[in-house]
């Protein structure tokens, strides 16, 4: 059963509040996050009435999931579906079909913590390897397996280990970029001093080969790619390479970031926009109410966000202009299908399939949850 009817129109970002202050000490700077002329830099609060577009098509892929947290897509046309507290891998053919190919051990459920992201191999259809991001008892790792239809899952390797778990700010989502290498997002896991240390993993961008090496350019000569993080959950890369981040704020602005190596994106010393010269400020800010934004996906020239709290689906257009990468959002489907956790581009389609986390212990089930939406973009 579907929630109420999705609302058939964006819901306008709220003008610009003030600054909210913390009353904790060591809490991090905040400025007004407007655009700053010159910067790549989109305003976190457009003003005034933005036109309305056709609401995208959507249906139930499949329901009945567990915390789906990462989809990946086979050659075949089917995805590979982890969920979180379950620890399970289920097929999902386009029709809907779902079918469990196996269970990960190793993860342990707690918090924000279990089986996160996955990630099939550019290379599938000759070594067959799934990766997956995953929190086990020594705290997070990424692994790979084998994975054929007729066996399901092969034995995990694991590949990078080390990486500080917790409750929570675990971050999770793994992709393979365009140079071929494996990219993944980690959290501060509750310390923010780690995402400032360039010798830990926490609080970064890892950028890795399939063997989980050090990649050949990486800046810190680690798997270190980007840090100054507090727990990314999005990655995401445009046409030409540019490559895209969605962050957790703390309390007053989540983020979208542009990403590069070896750039120090300021937490916990920033939140949103800071406007010093050694950090970068994020193309676009949210408050945390209208976002707490996870899977990040790219298709038809837009970018597409899966809000948690907001519980929407942010579309941001980009527009190619070096003094606007990103236009003005929209939001769709606000509250009408509860948390949204991923969002994946359908190889070959104009055709987003998304997300609910409904069952994760933040949101409000509704009859079929957790579900798959597939969401055509042109309506």
């Amino acid at each position: 059963m579907r929630r109420p009817a999705p609302i058939p129109a964006l819901a306008a970002v709220a003008t610009a509040l003030a600054l909210l202050v913390s009353a904790c000490s060591g809490a991090p700077e905040q400025a007004d996050p407007t655009t700053e002329p010159g910067r790549p830099t989109t305003p976190s609060a457009p003003t005034g009435d933005t036109a309305e577009t056709a609401a995208p098509a959507v249906a139930d892929v499949a329901t009945g999931l567990e915390v789906p947290w990462g989809v990946a897509f086979l050659p075949s046309g089917e995805a590979l579906v982890s969920e979180r507290d379950s620890t399970r891998v289920v097929r999902v053919a386009p029709g809907g079909a779902v079918e469990e190919v196996g269970t990960i051990e190793a993860a342990e459920p707690g918090g924000e913590g279990g089986l996160l992201g996955i990630a099939v191999s550019p290379d599938f259809a000759r070594d067959s390897l799934l990766y997956a991001y995953l929190t086990a008892d020594s705290g997070n790792r990424i692994v790979r397996m084998s994975y054929a239809p007729a066996t399901g899952l092969g034995e995990p390797e694991v590949i990078v280990d080390g990486i500080p778990a917790s409750s929570i700010h675990n971050g999770g989502r793994i992709a393979f970029g365009p140079d071929g290498m494996l990219y993944a997002a980690t959290g501060d896991a509750g310390s923010g001093a780690r995402s400032q240390d360039t010798d830990s993993l926490a609080g970064k961008i890892l950028r890795m080969t399939p063997e989980g090496e050090p990649a050949a350019g990486n800046p810190f000569d680690n798997l270190v790619y980007s840090y100054g993080h507090r727990n990314v959950q999005g990655l995401a890369w445009s046409q030409d390479g540019t490559m895209f981040a969605t962050e957790f704020g703390q309390n007053t602005y989540d983020e979208v970031n542009l990403i590069e190596p070896g750039n120090n994106y300021g937490w916990p010393e920033v939140e949103g926009m800071g406007r010093r010269q050694e950090y970068v400020d994020p193309l676009l800010t949210w408050r945390p109410a209208e976002a707490s934004p996870s899977g990040a996906a790219i298709t038809a020239e837009a970018l597409w966000v899966a809000s948690l709290r907001g519980e929407r689906l942010w579309r941001i257009p980009l527009t190619g202009r070096a003094d606007a990468v990103l236009g003005t959002p929209e939001a769709l489907f606000v509250g009408d299908y509860g948390r949204l956790r991923a969002v994946a581009a359908v190889p070959g389609q104009d055709t987003l399939w998304v997300s609910t986390s409904n069952r994760d212990g933040r949101g409000s089930p509704a009859q079929g949850d957790d579900r798959l939406l597939s969401v055509a973009p042109t309506g």
